[in-house]
């Protein structure tokens, strides 16, 4: 047996002399988990005294959420318009945000999906839903903005009705407008672009009107993400990320963390810590669900880990997923969400999502997060757009040389220079002031900005 984290993560196949590097050719997989046999709601969380008096500085909506930024979202509902979007965001970056000082910035949420797919499949709707979603996020302020091409399969109609696990959009309120590029109205690719900077004015107008206010710390929606990850992850980064969940959910915030993948062979020690036996089965029904995903492509877990996590020292998925948990701390889980679906509670919730940084930071846009705090220990340039995304290393190496994309190092626990909890308060209070605008991560700063990877498990035709 190799134990780590207290947990076998597999077995030996050699002797292994003290010392000896033990990776994947050295090491038998254990079997996962089986679903069937976990207990269920068993371990009563630690009782964590209540946090009052943390605030931040935000854009209160008239649905009651906080958005983090300001800014104008440009949804669309197939691929084919992506190049206008791009085409149109510059335009309105040069021509009207300087007209309009409130607004942060002009986000055109392209995505790969809309034609060409099989649109009335069951899983179809993950896409479906995670897009609506998207456009529904607190940072966007309510303000739709929805362009179409015309003859696609998800025609913007349907985009914008109400699906699973997710509230309808009105199509007949000012905040909501709709523009397919095949109208006959339009002559000529000019007259398609003025009418929509006219309209995207429109939106902006209402934008600017918006001003940050004190709002409880309870008003955030914050992601926990790791990508490119490294032996370290688990020891300093996701358990310092883990206090800092601890510590916004006593603030009564609301904290996700996704990653089926590297979470499954440590659901065992998840599913005891489920709020009821509800929420305990709601989490074997999306491990369920990945795994029959899984086996559909004739693949399994030992897809994971990346050849970056194997360089870093993680021997498999087993390692990688004991070390990812710890981002979830020590809280009750209230609430597990499918792909894009918005949480209904606050609290920690499990949101279940591909492991794939890009994809997982998509599909926790879709439920709702304005800010993300992502851990790394091989680096990665990772960022997203429309909310701010924290950056923590796992090694003082990695900080020092990536001074300038880094924005917090947890390394320092590995030396003794701080403690988990000093640097789970420094994650914290760094969320509150990302949050408020007072400052600004290092992904903004560049303007590094990763394309949405919506997941879309259903046939494409």
């Amino acid at each position: 047996e190799i134990v780590r984290y207290g947990e076998i993560i597999g077995y030996a196949v050699e002797d292994l002399p003290r010392g000896a590097w033990i990776d994947e050719s050295k090491v038998v997989l254990p079997k996962a988990p089986p679903l069937e046999t976990l207990p269920l709601a068993t371990r009563p969380a630690p009782k964590l005294e209540p946090l009052e008096g943390y605030t931040f500085e935000g854009y209160r909506n008239k649905d009651g959420s906080v958005g983090t930024k300001n800014l104008l979202g440009i949804t669309t509902s197939v691929h084919c318009v992506a190049g206008v979007v791009d085409y149109l965001v510059k335009l309105i970056e040069q021509h009207l945000l300087p007209k309009y000082p409130n607004v942060d910035g002009v986000v055109g949420l392209n995505h790969l999906y809309g034609c060409g797919v099989a649109i009335n499949a069951p899983a179809a709707v993950v896409p479906i839903r995670t897009i609506h979603n998207i456009a529904l996020n607190p940072n966007f302020g309510g303000e739709i903005m929805v362009i179409g091409l015309g003859c696609e399969k998800l025609q913007p109609s349907r985009l914008l009705e109400q699906a699973e696990g997710t509230i309808p959009i009105k199509v007949d309120g000012d905040s909501t407008s709709v523009t397919s590029l095949q109208d006959e109205q339009f002559v000529g690719f000019k007259a398609m672009v003025d009418s929509i900077m006219a309209t995207a004015e429109k939106h902006l107008q209402k934008l600017n009107t918006r001003q940050r206010e004190t709002c409880p710390a309870s008003d955030l929606v914050v992601g926990m993400q790791c990508g490119g990850s490294d032996a370290f992850s688990g020891v300093t980064a996701n358990p310092a990320v883990g206090y800092a969940s601890d510590l916004l959910v006593r603030c009564g915030a609301t904290v996700m963390f996704s990653e089926v993948t590297e979470v499954r062979d440590a659901i065992h020690l998840l599913t005891p810590r489920a709020a009821d036996e509800q929420v305990g089965r709601r989490l074997l029904e999306e491990m369920k669900w990945y795994d029959d995903y899984l086996n559909a492509g004739q693949t399994d877990r030992s897809a994971n880990p990346s050849p970056g996590n194997k360089k870093g020292g993680l021997a498999n998925v087993v390692e990688k997923a004991l070390g990812s948990i710890a981002k979830s701390g020590q809280s009750a889980i209230v609430e597990v969400l499918s792909p894009g679906q918005r949480p209904t509670k606050k609290g920690l919730i499990f949101a279940a999502t591909p492991a794939s940084d890009f994809v997982c930071g998509t599909q926790q846009l879709a439920s709702g997060i304005t800010a993300q705090v992502f851990t790394t220990g091989r680096g990665t340039p990772y960022g997203l757009a429309a909310v701010p995304v924290i950056k923590v290393a796992t090694r003082n190496d990695l900080a020092d040389r990536w001074f300038d994309l880094m924005d917090i190092n947890a390394g320092r626990i590995a030396t003794g220079e701080a403690t988990i909890e000093e640097t789970g308060w420094e994650i914290f209070h760094y969320i509150l002031d990302i949050a408020s605008g007072r400052k600004q991560t290092w992904s903004d700063q560049w303007g590094l900005h990763n394309a949405l990877s919506v997941f879309n498990p259903a046939p494409v035709t």
